[in-house]
């Protein structure tokens, strides 16, 4: 598999060797020791997520507070989705940067994205399946979001999509309140967690 960096610090995206025959397809979809190379450690994979979406559904901005934040490997396991990864470390050269991937069924691309970021998909096609490997198990305390549709952030959503939200990523705080509230985390925060591991 080939990764690549992309300008946000800690973020991947995951390009598999795909070997199809008369049969079908075979790739592998994830090499935790592949990925520490990049990494400078192995990720710990501890929970497994799997979301459903319409065409139009757009989920997150989700973050997780540092420490234990949650880093994640995403893909899609049927339809396509742009994938969205927000810088929302305090600090960080690239602060507000967002970086978007096509995930599909074509090229199986993936991403990773480290603790401290922010993430987000919008769905393209009905029953699109997203899976996510997380660092961290869920924890409600320690989860935020920002407004997905925060005009600060940028997310480029397609034209001709009528985005459906849950009443809670409707109900986040933008950027700018989530940062007076001191709900983001940092970077210097980010690089001492990064460096224990």
């Amino acid at each position: 598999m080939q990764i690549e960096p992309l300008p946000i610090e800690g973020a991947f995206v995951i390009i598999p060797r795909q070997f199809p025959d008369d049969r079908g397809v075979f790739l592998e979809s994830f090499r935790g020791d592949t990925l520490s190379a990049h990494l400078g450690h192995r990720p710990d994979i501890v929970q497994t997520n799997v979301s459903v979406s319409s065409r139009g559904t757009v989920r997150g901005i989700h973050f997780a507070d540092i420490p234990p934040g949650q880093g994640k490997y995403i893909t899609a396991v049927s339809g396509s989705l742009i994938d969205y990864i927000v810088d929302l470390r305090e600090g960080s050269p690239t602060f507000g940067m967002v970086e978007h991937v096509l995930l599909d069924t074509v090229d199986r691309r993936a991403v990773y994205l480290t603790e401290g970021l922010g993430h987000a998909f919008c769905s393209l096609e009905d029953d699109t399946t997203a899976m996510y490997l997380c660092t961290a198990a869920y924890n409600p305390t320690g989860e935020h979001g920002i407004h997905p549709l925060d005009p600060d952030i940028g997310l480029e959503i397609p034209a001709g999509l009528n985005v459906t939200l849950s009443p809670k990523d409707d109900a986040a705080p933008s950027l700018a309140e989530a940062r007076t509230a001191g709900l983001l985390p940092t970077y210097a925060d980010w690089q001492a967690h990064v460096a224990q591991k």
